[in-house]
């Protein structure tokens, strides 16, 4: 993508080429062209990771990879800007108000994936930050995009989260590339993991220790 002149737009085009982030001086507010853009190229994107997971059954939820892309955008901004954005936290940062499902999941995932760092950051300025909690109650909504990150998940009923069989193997990739420990001794993840790995677990995780009833 050319660069547009829209920090939202540049900022996220230049977040998913090169995993880096650019900060403004100041939070211009987002245009419903630059929002339909944003829309276009997150259905392209999606379509591209789409062939990895080969499922013609997800399409991209665009209105919802829209609203994690400026939760994203706004968050990484508020890292630098804070003057007079209290009162806006929750405009800016709004609510999940959309159909949770695999498809929004994965579209909101587009974005979301790199909302950890962000926190981390904000983190490491200020842990009392009333940002970080806002944002971490997404990331817990969300949390295949928070994986690798202390999430407190003991609420969430995982046969039932991860009944889809391709989310299920998004899920277990992700754990595994993140090396996400807290995840993969959850008693039935682990299972599903070292069926995954069967004779070869040394060779895809060689530390992960085999949870049974014994060792709860």
């Amino acid at each position: 993508m050319m660069e547009t002149k829209s920090p939202f737009l540049d900022t996220i085009f230049l977040l998913r080429k090169n995993q880096c982030i650019t900060l403004f001086s100041n939070l211009q507010e987002i245009s419903l062209k630059e929002e339909t853009e944003a829309g276009d190229y997150f259905e392209t994107e999606f379509e591209k990771e789409r062939l990895e997971f080969l499922s013609d059954q997800l399409v991209c939820d665009k209105t919802t990879a829209v609203w994690a892309a400026k939760v994203l955008y706004h968050s990484a901004q508020l890292y630098l800007i804070r003057e007079n954005t209290a009162k806006d936290l929750e405009n800016l940062i709004p609510r999940f108000q959309g159909t949770k499902n695999v498809s929004s999941i994965l579209s909101a995932d587009l974005s979301l994936r790199f909302l950890p760092e962000v926190v981390t950051a904000l983190n490491s300025v200020d842990p009392e930050d009333t940002l970080i909690t806002l944002l971490e109650d997404i990331l817990t909504e969300f949390h295949y995009s928070g994986i690798g990150y202390d999430l407190h998940l003991e609420r969430v009923n995982w046969e039932e989260e991860l009944k889809d069989k391709t989310y299920r193997k998004l899920y277990l990739e992700r754990i595994v590339d993140k090396k996400d420990y807290k995840l993969a001794e959850i008693p039935f993840i682990n299972k599903l993991l070292i069926a995954e790995f069967g004779m070869h677990k040394d060779a895809f995780w060689r530390e992960l220790k085999i949870i049974t009833e014994e060792n709860q």
